[in-house]
């Protein structure tokens, strides 16, 4: 039997030393894979990764559906002549390799603790699989990425597929992801991500919570909700009173009805695959009451929409890149409310939307809500990239922090933050020439919050740099990442 077939020995040491001699090339030690008598693993040769195959048949018959060997030779593997070829990382590649190794298509992950990474860069996943793995309790959304963060990174709903799958496949992980189009707030969104394979939508309907101040109850699109008025009332009559309701319903109504409007859409769309939904009424000014909860999960409950998770708008602040911002005692006495609303409605998951850094939360949360909880986080990841290049090309840092502090006055517009720059170090960093120094600017307050919410304009103007030096230095990257996951993680595992 050839090695080919023999899984227990596609990871050892002589079996790489061979596949590096044979593709002439640095072989990941974690990707080789087999499947119907052919050998599929990852290699890089220089900063450039291909998909590697070796196989008694023709590539071309190997991989089909578009995907085409950029070169192929035979080479004597195991005593036998056979065809090795290399193929780009390209979209037909990828649809190939998710018909041949199931493990590589996106999946549900139901009711299971989770944990999104978001990747603005799509080099992040192997080092978001080194911490999940480490971890061993959390259910992986590799694949995670708002229609906002795509048009700023200009990536397509495919590409974010595609480049969080090839890391999956370099770092060997077979236990299942998801991958979440994350804010969605039009059909159109939903029709492009259903087409790149997404199977987590998150619906946004932020634009819908209205302040309550000269709105009528009466006037609520009641057609589109499919209930009467004194229906309604009477619906939760045994738990709040008639102001309650009509004020939940007048700040939340239109988002209710907008939700099931992209949930049904969403059902017609997916054509009978799975999918799963998560409602996102997180970006609000205003917290989200136990009440208010309450009658949201009640109404969507009413209309049909089923959901994992949800993420109300909690007391304090989530702003981007830091800690939370509030009063400890008081998160966690609301934490409770919306987990026994979760748990009298569902269950379902709480979902902490802006979640990256918020250390302190993390006890309070786990704590409260048990496998109840999905973390999301995003921009947490692209700062670790941030630290990689503060190492390996100081310059280039001090560039994309000068930059920064030019553009945070106009980038912050669609954010929750209060940075001042006039409290983070100067412009150019004087003083900062050592690269820890510059490291630790990302720890700074001010400074993390500029970096983090600039990174359309900064990609726009470095990206290509950015990502060349993280290649440098691909596995600094991973460590540092592997590093910070796990302090997220940690609560929860």
């Amino acid at each position: 039997m050839s090695l080919m077939n023999r899984s227990d020995t596609l990871k050892s040491a002589s079996l790489l030393d061979e596949l590096s001699v044979l593709s002439r090339a640095f072989v990941y030690p974690a990707s080789p894979v087999a499947q119907n008598g052919d050998l599929f693993f990852l290699v890089r040769n220089g900063q450039d990764k291909q998909l590697a195959v070796l196989s008694r048949n023709m590539p071309d018959a190997v991989l089909k559906g578009g995907a085409a060997p950029s070169t192929s030779h035979d080479v004597t593997y195991g005593g036998q002549s056979v065809h090795l070829a290399f193929f780009v990382l390209d979209a037909a590649t990828a649809a190939a390799m998710r018909k041949i190794l199931g493990w590589l298509q996106p999946q549900t992950l139901g009711l299971r603790k989770s944990a999104g990474c978001g990747d603005r860069l799509g080099l992040a996943t192997p080092g978001h699989v080194q911490a999940i793995r480490a971890c061993g309790a959390m259910a992986p959304i590799f694949a995670q990425q708002s229609i906002r963060e795509m048009a700023r990174t200009q990536r397509s709903p495919q590409q974010v597929v595609d480049e969080a799958m090839w890391g999956v496949f370099q770092e060997g992980w077979h236990e299942g992801y998801g991958a979440d189009a994350d804010h969605l707030k039009t059909t159109e969104d939903i029709d492009r991500c259903v087409a790149a394979g997404f199977t987590f939508y998150t619906f946004d309907p932020g634009v819908h919570v209205g302040h309550v101040e000269g709105l009528s109850f009466d006037t609520l699109p009641w057609d589109k909700l499919e209930t009467k008025p004194s229906d309604l009332l009477a619906n939760y009559a045994s738990q709040f009173d008639a102001a309650t309701v009509k004020h939940a319903m007048l700040k939340y109504g239109r988002a209710i009805a907008h939700v099931t409007y992209l949930y049904r859409y969403l059902q017609g769309a997916m054509k009978g695959r799975p999918f799963e939904v998560e409602v996102s009424v997180d970006e609000t000014e205003q917290p989200t009451s136990y009440a208010e909860h309450f009658v949201i999960a009640g109404e969507l409950r009413r209309m049909g929409v089923e959901w994992v998770s949800l993420a109300p708008r909690f007391v304090g602040r989530f702003e981007k890149g830091v800690d939370y911002i509030g009063d400890l005692h008081a998160f966690e006495s609301d934490c409770a409310a919306h987990v026994r609303v979760a748990r009298h409605w569902g269950p379902y998951k709480l979902s902490i939307h802006s979640g990256s850094d918020k250390f302190s939360i993390y006890p309070i949360v786990s704590r409260l809500a048990g496998d109840m909880v999905h973390l999301k986080t995003a921009g947490t990841s692209y700062l670790e990239a941030l630290r990689t290049v503060a190492y390996g090309d100081p310059g280039l840092f001090q560039k994309v922090y000068a930059l920064a502090h030019d553009r945070y006055g106009e980038d912050r517009a669609s954010y929750h933050v209060s940075a001042d720059p006039a409290r983070a170090p100067g412009p150019k960093l004087e003083g900062f020439a050592e690269p820890d120094r510059l490291a630790a600017v990302l720890d700074q307050f001010d400074a993390r919050q500029m970096l983090h919410v600039c990174f359309g304009s900064i990609l726009a103007v470095y990206g290509d740099r950015i990502k060349a030096v993280l290649k440098q230095n691909e596995e600094a990257h991973y460590v540092n990442l592997r590093r910070h996951f796990n302090r997220h993680l940690e609560s929860f595992c």
